[in-house]
């Protein structure tokens, strides 16, 4: 488990000492195995689900109206919530998030918190802070059971543990649970549930976050497959429920959209094992709704970027991207990779910090194309691109990028030039290799650090159209 060393939980978001450029970083052969096969199963989803494009445009509709009218339906639902007996919390940013939950805990003397699968509670670092404050807190999520063992943060937003084999898990049972090796997925389900369950007996409060909040009724809904966060929010007598402000919708009667199109995006599921509706608490308990800004009104403030709050966290962009699936979800430096985190990072974490990431796509298109709150992935990229270069300290701003940049323009600009200097790389490429590490260009040098430069083969196209290029003519004529 050496990769929990390099890549501890604790190190983002963007810590200097843990951030990685993309082309070190790489990502594991699970985690493209993975990835792919969630994309075939996608494809073969839309074959014999003529209806799916139909339930995209509705949910895309919802998620539009409620991102224009945010504010509106904000404070519909706080008060809808508030008429159920729910006490309602609004945090500007992460710091006043983990605060105001310690403060709950303290409230009712918390020794141990169990969680369900939350993002949120990711951004905030809340284990982090539990522990500081002497309480223990144990992910619950099958997933997130594995990563926190492991000391490492997840890689992807659907299947944390995406990155490793079920060998390595079994190896981290044995050496963190005293367990038996075995890689046999329903065993090593089984170990995990026999740790678990003690925990959800004696914990004193249960944090969950929230899919869906519907304003029309002050309810709000958690969408999961083990049953744990089931257990987790009615096991324990206080519920800490956190949501990002992006997450609410104006009604209750819109969630069979959205129950069409996550399940079958993240998972190839017809609907999730679990779809939890909560509308108050029990008799006896507590339930506290924390409401988080964290960056989210940086997304509004830009009409052209609004769009990217619609996004229900399903991974089917991360599962379709050809870069995701080469590096991998660390690489992105912060809780969400892939497309999704190449574009909402920024807004969230700031350009200084995050300015690189949109550069990491090749605009093929794909994630577009599945998104299925059809979200335009690549036209924000550009967008964030455009931002990134002129955000003075970003990493597009550099001395560095701004000379490559003017000196690609100069060798491109005349035909003599760009057979010149293609020249010279084809005869670069050749001998990179043997040049000592001290010596190499910044870039160049971060990428032959993880792998060898391919060596162009075969006849230059330039030399190929001077050879072809009257046939062609002519044959195009024809």
């Amino acid at each position: 488990m050496s990769e929990s060393k390099l890549h501890p939980q604790e190190g983002f978001p963007f810590q200097k000492k843990e951030m990685h450029d993309l082309c070190v970083c790489g990502g594991s052969p699970a985690t493209a195995a993975s990835a792919r096969r969630s994309n075939d199963a996608y494809t073969k989803m839309l074959e014999r689900t003529p209806e799916f494009q139909q339930w995209r445009e509705n949910a895309h509709a919802v998620k539009r109206f409620a991102v224009q009218h945010l504010d509106q339906l904000l404070v519909q639902f706080e008060q809808n919530l508030q008429k159920k007996g729910i006490e309602v919390l609004w945090a500007a940013d992460a710091e006043e998030a983990n605060r105001l939950v310690l403060e709950i805990a303290k409230k009712h003397d918390v020794k141990k918190v169990v969680k369900s699968k939350s993002l949120v509670s990711e951004e905030l670092q809340l284990n982090k802070a539990f522990r500081a404050n002497g309480i223990e807190s144990v992910e619950t999520d099958l997933g997130e059971f594995i990563i926190q063992l492991a000391g490492q943060r997840p890689t992807h937003v659907v299947i944390p543990a995406l990155h490793l084999t079920a060998e390595q898990i079994g190896r981290l049972f044995e050496e963190k649970l005293g367990e038996k090796f075995t890689a046999v997925h329903e065993e090593l389900t089984a170990i995990a549930r026999k740790h678990l369950r003690n925990h959800f007996l004696t914990a004193d409060m249960g944090v969950s976050g929230i899919n869906f909040g519907f304003a029309d009724t002050g309810s709000f809904t958690v969408i999961e497959n083990e049953g744990n966060a089931g257990l987790s929010t009615s096991t324990p007598p206080v519920h800490v429920a956190l949501m990002g402000i992006e997450k609410v919708i104006p009604s209750v009667r819109y969630l069979p959209y959205f129950l069409s199109v996550l399940p079958r995006s993240a998972t190839d599921q017809k609907l999730t094992t679990y779809t939890h509706i909560f509308h108050g608490p029990a008799p006896g308990r507590k339930m506290y709704v924390v409401l988080i800004d964290n960056g989210r009104t940086n997304v509004l403030e830009d009409p052209f970027t609004q769009n990217t709050l619609y996004c229900i966290r399903c991974g089917a962009c991360m599962n379709s991207c050809p870069v995701y699936h080469r590096v991998g979800g660390w690489a992105y430096g912060w809780i969400y990779p892939g497309p999704i985190g190449a574009v909402l990072n920024p807004h969230l974490c700031g350009m200084k910090d995050a300015g690189k990431l949109p550069f990491a796509s090749s605009l093929c298109e794909k994630c577009a194309h599945v998104c299925p709150v059809k979200i335009n992935l690549p036209e924000q990229l550009v967008h964030l691109r455009n931002i990134s270069a002129r955000t003075p300290g970003s990493p597009a701003d550099s001395v560095y990028q701004k000379l490559l940049w003017r000196t690609w323009s100069f060798m491109n600009v005349r035909a003599g030039r760009f057979a010149f200097f293609m020249g010279l790389i084809r005869l670069g490429t050749r001998f990179a290799r043997f040049v000592p590490k001290p010596l190499r260009i910044l870039e160049f040098g971060a990428w032959t650090k993880g792998r060898a430069v391919p060596t162009p083969k075969g006849q230059a196209f330039r030399n190929w159209w001077k050879k072809n290029r009257k046939n062609t003519q002519s044959e195009s004529k024809k």
